[in-house]
C-alpha cells in the first residue's frame, strides 16, 4: 500500500509541476482559477507520508506481530471433573459400605478447549497490552528495522554482484534470506516470547541454530519468487507484454478482443493470488514454526505454544533433534488453525483496502479544498 501512496502522489505532483510550467493552471475547465500548485503538491507529500506511516503500522502490527502469534499459538483444553451422584434408590441405605463403593462409578473427566486468543485481532491486542504493555504491539521493531536495514545493503550488494538480470536479482534474494535467517530468527524469537530483561541483541540465536532454519528459510524465499516468475510466465504466454508498455494499444482492440485481455489480466493476477495462499504462506506458516521450536527453554511463550508438537519434538538433552521437521512444523497446524488464519489475512486486507480509500478521498478534498473547488465533477 505504502508503493501505491508513493507512486500516485509521485504523478500527482509530476502532474501538478507540468500543468504549472505550461501556465494551464491559469483556468480549469468553466474559467475559474486553478492555482496554488504548491500547495497542492505539498498536502498530496504530506498524506502520502501519513499513508505511508499508517499502511506500515498495519502491515507490522497485523501481518507481522499478530500473524505470527497465530501460527505458533496451540490452543489449551481445561479439564473438569464431574462426580458421580449417589444413588437414590429406596434400597440404598441397605447397601453395606462395600456394596456402595463396588457400585459408585469412576469420576468423569472432560476436557474443554478454551478459546483461541488470537482468534481476532481485538482479543490478540488485549492480551499483548495485559502482558507486556501498551506498546507491545509494536515488539520486535527494532530487530525488524535493523533486519531490512541490512537485508537491503546485503541485496544490492549480491545484485551487482551476480549482475541486474532479473533471475540474479531472484537468486540475490533467496541468497540474502538464507544469508539472514538467524536475525529472521531473532525476530521471530523476541514477537512469540514474553517479556524479558535481556536485551534483543544478547539473544541471538546460536550458528548451530541458524543451520536448521537454512532449508525452510530457502523454501519460503524460493516460493516469494514464485509469486513473481508465475505471473511473469502468464504475461508472456497471453502477449500481455504490448498491453502493459503501452496501455492505450487496449483501445484499438475489437470488442471481443478487449474482453479476452481483460480476461488474461484477470488470471495474472489471480495466479498471483493463488500462489501467495497455496504456496507461500505454506512455506511462511511452516518457517515460523521451526523457528519457534528452537526457541531457547528459559524464554515462556506470550501466547500458549506447546513446545513438543503433539510429542514430535523431543529435546536435544534427551537425545532428540530439539527442533521440529518442514512436515510435522505444517501438519502440526491443524485446520482450525489454518481457518484463523486466513481469516487474519482477509480481515488485514480489508483493513488495507479501507486504509486507501480514506487517504485518497483525503487527498480528492485536499486539492479540492485547496483550489476552491467543492464540487466534485
Amino acid at each position: 500500500m505504502s508503493g501505491i501512496a508513493h507512486h500516485l502522489v509521485k504523478r500527482g505532483i509530476d502532474a501538478t509541476q507540468e500543468k504549472y510550467r505550461s501556465g494551464s493552471f491559469a483556468q480549469d475547465g468553466d474559467n475559474k482559477p486553478f492555482g496554488h500548485p504548491h500547495a497542492v503538491a505539498a498536502a498530496l507529500v504530506i498524506t502520502s507520508i501519513l499513508w505511508f506511516f499508517a499502511a506500515s503500522a498495519i502491515h507490522y502490527v497485523y501481518s507481522g506481530v499478530v500473524a505470527t502469534l497465530t501460527m505458533i499459538e496451540t490452543p489449551t483444553a481445561t479439564a473438569f471433573k464431574l462426580d458421580p451422584a449417589e444413588s437414590d434408590e429406596a434400597d440404598a441405605p441397605l447397601l453395606s459400605a462395600d456394596e456402595k463403593k463396588s457400585t459408585t462409578a469412576e469420576p468423569e473427566l472432560f476436557y474443554v478447549k478454551t478459546k483461541p486468543i488470537t482468534s481476532k485481532i481485538r482479543t490478540t491486542i488485549k492480551h499483548l497490552k495485559a502482558e507486556a504493555g501498551p506498546w507491545s504491539r509494536f515488539r520486535g521493531l527494532q530487530v525488524a528495522l535493523v533486519y531490512h536495514f541490512v537485508h537491503q545493503i546485503a541485496f544490492q550488494f549480491l545484485t551487482a554482484l551476480f549482475g541486474g538480470a532479473m533471475i540474479a536479482q531472484s537468486f540475490a534474494a533467496v541468497a540474502t534470506a538464507v544469508i539472514l535467517c538467524r536475525l529472521q530468527m531473532l525476530w521471530t524469537h523476541v514477537v512469540i516470547s514474553a517479556p524479558s530483561e535481556k536485551k534483543w541483541y544478547r539473544r541471538f540465536p546460536t550458528i548451530e541454530q541458524g543451520k536448521k532454519v537454512i532449508l525452510p528459510t530457502a523454501v519460503w524465499a524460493l516460493a516469494e519468487q514464485a509469486t513473481i516468475y508465475i505471473p511473469l510466465t502468464l504475461v508472456v504466454a497471453f502477449d500481455l507484454e504490448g498491453y502493459f508498455r503501452d496501455p492505450a494499444a487496449f483501445s484499438h482492440l475489437s470488442e471481443m478482443q478487449q474482453k479476452a485481455v481483460m480476461l488474461a489480466t484477470l488470471a495474472v493476477f489471480m495466479s498471483g493470488v493463488v500462489t501467495a495462499i497455496l504456496v507461500v504462506l505454506p512455506a511462511k506458516v511452516t518457517l515460523k514454526r521451526v523457528q519457534a521450536s528452537l526457541l531457547p527453554e528459559e524464554s515462556d511463550t506470550i501466547v500458549p505454544f506447546d513446545r513438543t508438537f503433539g510429542g514430535k519434538v523431543q529435546p536435544e538433552l534427551l537425545g532428540g533433534k530439539g527442533v521440529v521437521s518442514m512436515l510435522d512444523a505444517w501438519k502440526t497446524f491443524d485446520w482450525a488453525a489454518r481457518f484463523r488464519l486466513a481469516k487474519l489475512y482477509a480481515k488485514i486486507a480489508g483493513i488495507q483496502v479501507a486504509t486507501a480509500v480514506f487517504f485518497v478521498s483525503l487527498g480528492v478534498f485536499e486539492v479540492r479544498m485547496i483550489n476552491g473547488d467543492w464540487v466534485l465533477r
